[in-house]
């Protein structure tokens, strides 16, 4: 007979798991106690990840199962969604962070201190942990810059690969350090941690600053065209991933897909080599013991961003600058070009 609950002790508290033979992953065969248990065996790597920073839930209760739909802002009702404010039935002892939305709203989001917190989450049918780029003590200055190349229609993860060298030359000519990951996808995610000095605004523009740079030198490969149709068949640089209130899946994060894969943290030498489904809910436990983080040592490399802003004003200079188009449920932003698709533009103009 299948266990309606069981309790586990998880950083000196007692948390109860319940249905834990729930199907999470049926092409996997993988259970929510599967689930829950693998981020218990990633404590190390899921914790960096998270540690004091806001962060927002994507709940599957029932699984990722066929046909599952995940709730957008359109549309609310959906098989999972994203939890942004803790509930008022959480437990007192969790920590919370206020943070401000776009609109000028504010909430209180998980805080994760410990791993309790996140076994709490996982308790909850949280699959993907998506923590905002700061930290508690500085909720407006982001200290960490995320570079997040998507491969657009025609293009793959080798090509994302290809553009994350581009994107590493770049850095070490700044004398930058970046920390590569999958995103459990087709993607490659390269995270730099930054001195919180900035505001989110001057964090997106340095963003767009460092897109534009890789654009100029790879056209070819890399582009920062916010409408699909300029894309083409190459790596999108998405620069809005460093606007407020816009997550990326953390490292250790699995993902919500069949294979139950993990954003699993890979050395530059490892990247050229390896393949998103390397790593999921079954390899990257023993992986991490095995080998430990590649991601250890983040935390001892605080970067100036300064000269990703000269560059900006220097864009802005010479005529190619400028802010970009923000996602489209943000409020109108100061400078910000009008978000017109340019076909619907040219349209218009007739």
């Amino acid at each position: 007979m299948a266990a309606d609950a069981e309790e586990v002790e998880v950083a000196g508290r007692t948390m109860r798991l319940s249905s834990p033979d729930r199907v999470y992953f049926p092409a996997r065969g993988f259970t929510k106690r599967d689930v829950f248990h693998y981020y218990l065996s990633v404590e190390d790597g899921i914790m960096r990840a998270l540690r004091d920073r806001p962060t927002t839930l994507e709940r599957w209760p029932q699984g990722v199962f066929e046909g599952a739909k995940l709730a957008t802002r359109q549309d609310n009702r959906g098989d999972a969604f994203y939890q942004k404010r803790v509930p008022k039935t959480a437990p007192e002892w969790l920590q919370r962070a206020e943070i401000t939305f776009p609109s000028g709203r504010t909430a209180a989001e998980l805080c994760p201190a410990d791993l309790a917190h996140v076994a709490w989450a996982a308790q909850l049918g949280t699959i993907v942990f998506h923590p905002w780029p700061v930290r508690r003590s500085h909720v407006d200055n982001p200290d960490e810059l995320r570079i997040d190349l998507d491969p657009q229609p025609g293009t793959d993860f080798a090509h994302a690969v290809k553009a994350a060298a581009e994107a590493r030359a770049v850095l070490d000519e700044l004398g930058a350090v970046g920390w590569p990951k999958t995103s459990g996808g087709r993607g490659v995610h390269i995270y730099l941690r930054i001195q919180p000095r900035w505001s989110f605004t001057a964090v997106r523009r340095a963003a767009i600053a460092f897109g534009r740079e890789l654009e100029r030198r790879r056209p070819d490969l890399l582009t920062v065209s916010w409408w699909k149709e300029q894309r083409g068949e190459r790596v999108f640089i998405d620069y809005n991933q460093m606007a407020r209130d816009r997550t990326i899946a953390c490292a250790y994060s699995l993902r919500a897909n069949p294979r139950a894969t993990v954003s699993t943290p890979v050395t530059w030498e490892e990247l050229d080599s390896c393949e998103p489904d390397d790593f999921d809910l079954r390899t990257v436990p023993a992986r991490l013991a095995a080998h430990g983080d590649p991601h250890a040592g983040i935390d001892d490399h605080l970067w100036d961003i300064t000269p990703l802003l000269e560059w900006a004003d220097r864009d802005d200079r010479d005529g190619v600058g400028g802010d970009m188009p923000y996602p489209p449920e943000y409020p109108n932003m100061p400078g910000e070009p009008k978000r017109v698709q340019p076909s619907r533009g040219a349209d218009r103009a007739k």
